[in-house]
């Protein structure tokens, strides 16, 4: 009698959709290819390290490599990972992330990935950081040497005093390539200055480097240019995997010579404010973002003024007629690329998942533990919204008097 091999198409679509809660369950670990009812040999194309038809490796962005949103599962494999030590580095390769809010972005870890491929076994990651930070992860990060430049005269936009302290490290480390973030955050405006003032031309928009050549984008992004790989880089998001397999020193370093000031003719008067309710959700940092768990809507819209953040709405409060439709967030609305996401009574659907896929910290306020959206935060807040708000806006009150006292 012939056994007849039935199919789950259910189990068959979870294996698909990366976003689903069961996904990683469905996979066979390790399983990058495999043979096809029909002999044809089938690879997985969301594999991590899975290389295209075009020759380019595809970037990790679910989180699963370094563990996700268990942080304290990722700290712990941090310690036992090995420790990639060079005592004497034969070349330096300088990386200059943005370190927004104090923090390496996906585009930053991305930059330094790039660098630790150039260095390769020989040469040394130094990354150049101004005035304080709060990374503390510098060591799984990629960076081998750390120079840390203080002062009231770094802080905020100074891009002729930074540019000053760049050509002293030019001098003193004569680094075979400089790195830059090609971005919106102070790097491209950084990096071509630096460009200018070492008479290099650089090469802009990166997104693939190999041992010689480069390959950035052109015009609109339709096209792609590749040049000799140049001393200036200025890369964009994506240009390189993110370094997860080693730990590095971070051994500090500092300039010998003197890094002269350079002339007051900016003066940062400092942030100036501005009605979060005009910023594009796509451009916002900061999100406070309603679903179908907000009960108290009125509540809801006070607390996104007290906290300074962008409304924004899951589909079912759309539907519903409680938000606007430019403020639906997710992949039938709005992509967007927050610092901060604070989600308030969203179970998380896929399509909303996905349009946040790109948010550096996520937060959850919800009454049920299991949902998809607690799964995705990075912290979750298990109770009543309305409660939770409530006592937020409070502490938040009371943080705001206490700094106004002590100017006073």
């Amino acid at each position: 009698m012939m056994n007849i091999i039935r199919r789950d198409p259910r189990a068959e679509w979870i294996a698909r959709n990366r976003l689903h809660p069961l996904h990683t369950a469905m996979q066979t670990k390790g399983e990058t290819s495999w043979m096809g009812p029909n002999g044809v040999i089938r690879k997985n194309p969301h594999a991590v390290g899975f290389i295209g038809p075009n020759g380019i490796k595809r970037i990790d962005r679910s989180g699963a490599q370094q563990g996700g949103s268990n942080k304290g599962a990722v700290t712990r494999e941090a310690l036992q990972l090995p420790l990639h030590r060079i005592e004497q580095p034969s070349f330096h390769i300088v990386v200059v992330p943005d370190m927004l809010g104090g923090r390496l972005s996906s585009h930053d870890r991305d930059l330094l990935g790039l660098a630790r491929k150039l260095a390769g076994a020989e040469g040394a990651v130094l990354a150049v950081l101004f005035g304080d930070y709060k990374e503390t992860a510098l060591d799984t990060a990629g960076v081998d040497r750390l120079l840390h430049l203080e002062g009231s005269e770094y802080e905020g936009y100074a891009p002729e005093q930074r540019l000053q302290a760049l050509v002293a490290v030019e001098h003193h480390f004569k680094p075979r390539h400089w790195l830059v973030p090609d971005s919106r955050g102070g790097g491209a405006e950084l990096g071509r200055r630096l460009a200018a003032k070492l008479d290099e031309r650089p090469a802009t928009r990166v997104w693939q480097v190999d041992e010689a050549r480069c390959t950035g984008r052109a015009g609109a992004g339709r096209e792609d240019l590749q040049r000799p790989l140049p001393k200036l880089i200025l890369a964009a998001a994506e240009c390189a995997e993110p370094v997860a397999e080693t730990r590095h020193e971070v051994l500090p370093v500092e300039l010998q010579v003197v890094v002269a000031r350079s002339l007051p003719r900016l003066e940062d008067l400092g942030p100036v404010a501005v009605d979060p309710a005009q910023i594009p959700m796509a451009e916002s940092e900061f999100i406070l973002s309603g679903g179908n768990g907000v009960k108290d809507w009125d509540l809801f819209h006070r607390a996104a003024q007290v906290l300074g953040a962008t409304k924004g709405a899951s589909r079912v409060a759309v539907d519903d007629g409680f938000m606007p439709r430019h403020c639906q967030v997710g992949a039938t609305g709005t992509w967007v690329t927050a610092r901060v996401y604070l989600a308030v009574g969203i179970s998380g659907a896929i399509q909303h998942l996905q349009g946040i896929g790109a948010c550096d910290k996520v937060v959850a306020i919800n009454l049920d533990p299991g949902c998809d959206m607690i799964k995705r935060a990075d912290l979750s807040v298990i109770g009543d919204s309305a409660a939770i708000l409530q006592a937020l806006m409070e502490r938040v009150a009371t943080y705001r008097q206490g700094g106004q006292r002590d100017a006073a």
